[in-house]
């Protein structure tokens, strides 16, 4: 017995699908690929993060520097002596985690993305939005988000 009708639509079906993934997915096609260990952290989407969090301590995060706190999502950097700021950690180009602060500047290693440590704008792309601020507050030598 041939083929059914059901057979072919549904192989065929199944060939395109397959086709459209590896063209979507192809560094040949033009698009760029997940690095091969990206540092997004899995969050779980349902369970909301109530209240302030408790980061560590002010000494952590030196002056033109800062930290990333891949927990709470957060980048925590201090342009000027006592002056702390805070920003989402995930990049605005492709959701990667943003890996580091050097030299006044949040950088996410993905695709090389930079940001201002001082507000979180974009310096160098490919991304084109800034880093969403964050609340944090320091007492008693202690940083909190939130």
């Amino acid at each position: 017995m041939g083929a059914t009708r059901r057979t072919l639509l549904t192989s065929a079906g199944a060939a395109a699908a397959g086709g459209l993934v590896g063209a979507t997915g192809s560094p040949a096609a033009g698009f760029a690929e997940p690095p091969a260990d990206p540092v997004v952290p899995v969050v779980d989407p349902v369970t909301p993060v109530v209240g302030p969090i408790a980061l560590g301590p002010a000494t952590d995060i030196p002056v033109g520097g800062g930290k990333v706190y891949s927990t709470a999502m957060v980048v925590v950097t201090q342009p000027v002596a006592g002056d702390f700021k805070a920003f989402t950690s995930i990049c605005t180009h492709w959701g990667c985690q943003v890996a580091a602060v050097e030299n006044d500047q949040i950088i996410c290693r993905c695709h090389g993305s930079r940001f201002s440590a001082t507000d979180g704008s974009v310096v160098l792309g490919p991304a084109t939005l800034p880093l969403g601020p964050k609340a944090v507050t320091v007492q008693d030598g202690q940083i909190t988000l939130g």
